[in-house]
């Protein structure tokens, strides 16, 4: 009984552990992606203040540290609940083995006044001898031996509890110091927070002194916004005619081959029913591709789509799709300063709509293809160059590209360097990435790309 407690005590300190463990290593790596990236945030910010005028970049960077560092307070909370539930669960162990331990040595201690008090050899002989036969003897022997072997078990129970006990305070007195360096921690981080509050409100402060200066800049934004969606829309609409005269000349080149194909048959002496059956097969071909109402293929549900008329095309789409979620971002270092959708400066009338995502990053870093694809279009947007691929029946767009590394027709593989980042309307490094699909609709791109 007293191995099988012993042994199930163990067992709960070492699945509560494990547990602890592996929570632990989750919440040590989440913090050291957030001080990561808080650092680099920071490193940002320093280049930024060099400009001597706010900018909406600053107040980005100071909006997402702030949101990092507040990620950080939480998850030191959780932290700190871990090690509460640690603490409270040592203590209920040390508790039931203090318990335990004075049981086993109150049995001990019992079992050693009775060996006491029988401690004679005459006791230990007369206990042989007055057996009633020679196997009743041997039955007694066999006892004292026995009980001679539950004492020293009762003896390595005690000693095993006692390590156990032994360590459960030395593992209670590491979770409270553990915690103890946690509250530091976290009272470090709630100043350091208040900081970067105070941070931002004086550049929201700065940038409402330079409400006009800003306005300015969405209006250059909002024309360069126009600009590239209509540079779209016509890319869009030019690829669309060319899949369509793609598609007309491979099905011209097919009507043409099985006519040829007939004529062969016809001189070659075929009979009318093999002619009429071809007719027919040609008949249902054609009926597949023309009349399945925008399908591309039988077996297929999607929607009919230029860009998809042979498997392989549709292939290019898919494999697009199946990377939502999982495709690179287009820059290795960087943060985005202004997401997809509308928005507007704080504690201003100021509004703006970004159609992709604005990121902020060095002058002059390089700018990848998040996937395989075609470059559909370079050209000039004024304050850079702009990048368009296009992946089956979805685009991406690269803007404010200086040094552009591809040309138009050009097969890309995600990873392949387009060009290299330019200055945008604030002086600071910045590119646009826009997702867009064959309707030139604009898609979030932060759903598309991986987290990071």
């Amino acid at each position: 009984m007293i191995k099988k407690l012993i042994f199930f005590i163990c067992l709960s300190l070492v699945v509560v552990t494990v547990h602890a463990q592996e929570t632990k290593e989750e919440i040590q790596k989440k913090q050291q992606q957030l001080l990561q990236e808080i650092t680099q945030l920071n490193q940002t910010l320093n280049q930024i203040k060099k400009n001597k005028k706010q900018s909406l970049t600053q107040l980005a960077l100071v909006q997402r540290k702030i949101q990092a560092r507040q990620e950080l307070v939480n998850n030191i909370n959780r932290d700190l609940r871990r090690l509460d539930d640690n603490i409270y669960t040592n203590q209920l162990q040390i508790y039931r083995l203090k318990n335990e331990l004075d049981t086993l040595k109150g049995q001990y201690a019992k079992s050693i006044v009775f060996a006491y008090q029988n401690r004679s050899n005459y006791d230990y002989l007369n206990f042989l001898f007055s057996a009633a036969s020679f196997n009743d003897a041997v039955k007694r022997i066999a006892y004292l031996k026995s009980y001679r072997q539950y004492r020293e078990t009762q003896v390595s129970n005690i000693q095993k509890t006692q390590a156990l006990l032994l360590q459960q305070i030395q593992t209670l007195n590491f979770n409270k110091a553990e915690k103890s360096t946690s509250l530091k921690e976290q009272s470090k981080q709630l100043t350091v927070l208040a900081d970067d509050r105070k941070e931002k409100d004086l550049v929201v402060k700065e940038l409402k002194n330079q409400e006009n200066d800003i306005a300015a800049q969405l209006k250059d934004k909002e024309r360069t916004r126009q600009k590239l969606a209509q540079a779209l829309q016509t890319i869009i609409k030019r690829e669309i005619e060319a899949a369509k005269k793609k598609e007309q000349e491979r099905l011209a080149k097919l009507k043409k081959d099985e006519e040829e194909k007939k004529k062969v048959q016809a001189q070659s002496g075929t009979t009318a029913k093999t002619d009429n059956k071809t007719t027919t097969d040609n008949s249902n071909v054609k009926s597949n591709t023309e009349v399945s109402g925008g399908v591309t293929s039988p077996k297929s549900n999607r929607v009919y789509s230029p860009f998809e008329s042979t498997t392989e095309e549709a292939n290019v789409s898919i494999n697009f799709e199946n990377g939502r979620g999982r495709l690179p971002w287009p820059i290795d270092q960087g943060m985005v300063s202004t997401h997809f959708g509308p928005y507007q400066i704080p504690d201003t009338k100021l509004k703006g709509d970004m159609p992709g995502v604005e990121i902020s990053l060095p002058i002059g870093a390089n700018v990848k293809a998040v996937a395989d694809g075609v470059v559909s279009a370079v050209f000039d947007m004024g304050t850079g160059q702009a990048i368009v691929i296009r992946h089956g029946k979805y685009f991406t767009t690269y803007s404010n590209i200086t040094n552009p590394a591809v040309e138009k027709g050009q097969q890309v593989k995600a990873g392949k360097v387009l060009g290299r980042s330019a200055a945008g309307f604030s002086g600071e490094g910045q590119i646009i990435f826009m997702v867009t699909n064959e309707k030139n609709v604009n898609l979030n791109p932060e759903s598309w790309l991986k987290p990071r």
